[in-house]
């Protein structure tokens, strides 16, 4: 499978963008577990603009992550198309173009799968901004706005002859936001469609390998996003097994990765309170995985320790409470 000139071989997976996930510590190691390819937090073309700071931030990629692509939304022509420059001048190997965000405060403003209720204006963007870059395009949405609006064979064609080089399609509406079951079989059509020669990625639903790999075989797919399923478990992309001891040790890392990361890009100056300021943005990058993950499935009472895991402030404590699930583990 090709995008423009880079080659992901057979059947690669990619890492889904994921607002308050997928930061640079995340990226590399799914990278490191088999991702072919890897997306920053989505970025509002309207804050690129503006120079936003903190999502200018987002637009930080590194050579060992690539291929990598950034992703941008909005509803206004000339935002998107400058957000693209402004994209393209951190040398992305993508620039994709969000058409499928269900969340509120997106889509109920147009942007993201709010796009979906005003399809000229989304192709409008998507030509808009093919035109004014040279890396290449692609496009991530759903089905279409709800199921009376399934759109997304007709949607497909239109896009292609905007000049995107792949689609990504999440198999759900936007009015199912993340509810009910992916519809694949719709995916399954646009790939089959004799019209369409781009690359199709399929997403939605896909927990494990074996998920992902019945995915390629029954709907033909180019490519398979796995999204919410790499919550706390950059290593769904391997086909490695791994004991308990090697994914906490993994969580471990990815905790003091992005401390540093951070520490990194804000720098420190043995400032003492900005240290703990830097910890403290590792720790809000962090813990949301480690509260999510799969690894401590089983512990009795975990409630608790997830509650603990979410209000930790320092480093120390979350490698306490990591050490303790470890021990525990072992009991079980």
């Amino acid at each position: 499978m090709k995008i423009g000139t880079i080659d992901f071989g057979e059947r690669p997976l990619f890492l889904a963008p994921m607002e308050d996930v997928t930061d640079i510590g995340f990226r590399h190691l799914c990278k490191r577990f088999g991702a072919a390819m890897v997306y920053t937090e989505f970025v509002s073309a309207e804050a690129l603009v503006r120079s936003v700071k903190s999502t200018v931030s987002k637009l930080t990629i590194s050579d060992e992550e690539r291929p990598v692509g950034i992703q941008i939304y909005g509803r206004d022509v000339p935002q998107m198309v400058e957000a693209a420059r402004i994209v393209e001048e951190a040398r992305p190997d993508i620039i994709d173009l969000n058409f499928g965000c269900p969340v509120k405060k997106v889509a109920s403003k147009g942007a993201g799968a709010g796009m979906l209720r005003n399809i000229p204006l989304l192709l409008d963007i998507t030509r808009e901004v093919v035109k004014a870059v040279k890396t290449p395009v692609t496009v991530k949405t759903r089905l279409g706005w709800d199921s009376e609006h399934l759109i997304i064979n007709e949607l497909a064609e239109q896009l292609q002859d905007c000049g995107i080089q792949a689609l990504t399609i999440h198999g759900r509406t936007r009015s199912q936001m993340y509810t009910g079951e992916a519809d694949w079989t719709l995916i399954g059509e646009v790939k089959r469609n004799p019209r369409i020669q781009i690359p199709i990625i399929g997403n939605g639903d896909i927990r494990s390998l074996d998920e992902a790999d019945a995915a390629f075989d029954r709907y033909g797919v180019d490519a398979v996003m796995i999204g919410r399923a790499t919550f706390g478990q950059p290593w769904i992309f391997s086909r490695k097994s791994l004991t308990i001891d090697e994914k906490i040790d993994i969580l471990r890392e990815q905790l003091l990765i992005n401390i540093q990361r951070i520490t990194e890009m804000k720098g420190t100056k043995d400032d003492t309170k900005k240290r703990r300021s830097n910890e403290y943005r590792g720790i809000l990058h962090t813990r949301r995985h480690l509260a999510a993950s799969p690894v401590f499935k089983g512990i009795p009472d975990f409630r608790q320790t997830r509650i603990a895991m979410l209000r930790a402030e320092s480093a120390d404590e979350l490698l306490t409470i990591l050490e303790q699930c470890r021990e525990r583990i072992k009991q079980l």
